[in-house]
């Protein structure tokens, strides 16, 4: 069974900072990538950042470019979002993903996490 679980959301002002966490056990961990997808109430469901394993490299929305940073732990099956300078517009449920795809314009997932709350307060 794949889980993907993950941690770190809560309430911070303005300016913070976050570190989420998420964790694969299961069968996986094999996936060529992970990643973050986030949902405000009343929105629709966006992409955030997607880490890949091979070469390290990232994918960030512009949204978030120069403040959020996305790394990976290969020993841990861990991925990670460190989030600095928050708005309160990235206030969301923010949610792990693996085995991100690009189709076009949007992203899907094959795999995701519950989600964890982030809000940021003014």
């Amino acid at each position: 069974q794949v889980q993907l679980v993950e941690s770190g959301g809560g309430l911070v002002q303005a300016g913070g900072s976050l570190r989420l966490s998420c964790a694969a056990s299961g069968r996986t961990f094999s996936w060529s990538n992970m990643g973050w997808f986030r949902q405000a109430p009343g929105k629709e469901r966006e992409f955030v950042a997607r880490f890949i394993w091979s070469g390290s490299s990232t994918n960030y929305a512009d949204s978030v470019k120069g403040r959020f940073t996305t790394s990976g732990a290969s020993a841990k099956n861990a991925v990670y979002l460190q989030m600095n300078s928050l708005k309160p517009e990235d206030t969301a449920v923010y949610y792990c993903a693996a085995g991100i795809k690009r189709i076009g314009a949007q992203y899907t997932g094959d795999y995701w996490g519950q989600g964890t709350q982030v809000t940021v307060s003014s």
